[in-house]
């Protein structure tokens, strides 16, 4: 289907007889995006969307993987590559159903109104972890990465004590709450959360840029609905491409 096709069955009326309503998961990465321009597919197409969240990994009932398997519906999911790819194990995704949607690198943040540490190289972050003694991140992909390959890099003292929150939010609200003096997470999470500020990306050989992928759940009840509110976050319409970079991400490349 060529690029024109593919716009126009994205934004084509519901049919009479279609599904009016689909069901979407998604993670913390991508929202802001899909928050801004989910009206419009709405107004467009006349199809209706219940939007639930999850966490793209990790453990607990709040991680998608766990809500899929406890039986809550769905008919998209929207989550890290990496998330995805243990839904696919689980046998949860429509085959050749996926898309990746935008890309996300790292990002460091302190409370609104703190000092804002130099974090450009990997010194500096590991004195800017140091000095800041509790840092938080989500669980998710960012917080295993930062645990598991971030503070091994570093070397850290034992003073340096990383906390694990559920979601990105409340990783931000920890760090509002000033439970935490360094929050390190995706940009696109991080920019959309008040009483915080973002100082920075992460060093390039310490970053992570995860692409956050939407891809249709094998028991939909509306597969052809749903892929058509993929096709449409794929666009590169203006309202996506600006809602894209409103949220520091970028589309990915290649």
């Amino acid at each position: 289907m060529t690029e024109q096709a593919t716009a126009a069955a994205a934004l084509t009326p519901a049919i009479a007889d279609g599904p009016k309503t689909i069901r979407v998961i998604i993670s913390g990465g991508f929202a802001a995006v899909y928050r801004d321009v989910l009206p419009e597919f709405e107004r467009r197409t006349g199809i209706s969307v219940e939007t639930g969240s999850g966490a793209s990994e990790g453990t607990g009932p709040k991680t998608i993987r766990h809500q899929l398997a406890n039986g809550t519906k769905a008919d998209v999911v929207i989550l890290s590559r990496e998330g995805l790819h243990k839904l696919n194990e689980d046998g949860r995704i429509l085959g050749g159903s996926e898309a990746g949607l935008a890309t996300a690198p790292l990002a460091a943040a302190v409370r609104a109104g703190s000092s804002r540490p130099d974090i450009g190289n990997d010194a500096a972050l590991r004195q800017a972890l140091i000095d800041a003694g509790e840092v938080v991140a989500p669980s998710s992909t960012s917080g295993q990465y930062v645990r598991d390959k971030v503070f091994p890099r570093l070397n850290l003292p034992d003073t340096v004590r990383l906390t694990l929150e559920a979601r990105g939010t409340e990783a931000a609200e920890a760090l509002r709450a000033g439970k935490a003096n360094l929050s390190i997470g995706p940009t696109s999470e991080l920019v959309q959360e008040s009483g915080i500020e973002v100082v920075g990306l992460l060093p390039p050989d310490l970053q992570l840029v995860q692409t956050f992928t939407a891809a249709i759940v094998s028991d939909a009840l509306a597969p052809e609905a749903a892929k058509r509110l993929i096709d449409f976050l794929s666009l590169d319409s203006d309202i996506l491409l600006t809602a894209i970079k409103r949220a520091g991400m970028e589309r990915p490349r290649g």
